[in-house]
């Protein structure tokens, strides 16, 4: 399966909560799954199995950094091998890759459009220009923008900074990875470790 293009609003539905960053009036309307036959379906209260609970979860990971399947699991075999809690770790690497970083920085407003900034050649670590969403950040890296670009000043689109990140005249500092209470999304990263433990 490639990349998902479709309806972002499902997607933030089926979650219940937003996965893509964008808040639309539908999504506060319509506050239940997306299906047929809306909120009053009986199959919608059944017990969910543990199995489907950490499935969720992982997709939910998957679709929130943009990431697919095969890159995310060797994200979580290199976040297993390291030494620390893996789930943290997990989170860490996911928040470190350059598209996500750009999308902190508030040079985009959501980490897809970050992701085209990086793939046409816009974003330069350490002043080099980078162009792979997916490159892991180390501390200490500089990221800019080059300089002939023009970058959204809207006011309802800028998020507050993560302080683990500087930015100073357009170009940002990667401080130091990340604690999982610096993270702001709401995850269960414990049941996606449970997930690929069986």
């Amino acid at each position: 399966m490639a990349r998902y293009i479709g309806p972002k609003n499902k997607i933030s539905r089926k979650f219940g909560c937003l996965i893509y960053g964008i808040k639309k009036k539908s999504f506060e309307k319509k506050k239940y799954p997306p299906g047929q036959h809306g909120p009053k379906k009986k199959t919608r209260n059944f017990n969910q199995s543990n199995y489907s609970i950490q499935l969720l979860e992982k997709q939910k990971i998957k679709y929130l950094y943009g990431i697919l399947e095969k890159q995310f699991r060797k994200i979580f075999e290199k976040a297993s091998k390291k030494k620390g809690i893996t789930g943290e770790i997990l989170l860490q690497l996911c928040e470190s890759r350059l598209d996500n970083v750009v999308y902190r920085l508030n040079f985009a407003p959501t980490r897809a459009g970050a992701r085209q900034l990086v793939t046409h050649r816009h974003i330069l670590v350490n002043g080099k220009i980078v162009n792979i969403p997916s490159f892991t950040l180390k501390p200490g890296d500089i990221i800019s923008v080059k300089d002939n670009l023009k970058l959204s000043e809207n006011s309802k689109l800028l998020k507050t900074i993560s302080n683990w990140l500087l930015l100073k005249n357009r170009k940002g500092i990667f401080q130091a990875m990340p604690r999982r209470a610096q993270i702001p999304e709401k995850i269960k990263e414990r049941l996606v470790v449970e997930l690929y433990s069986k």
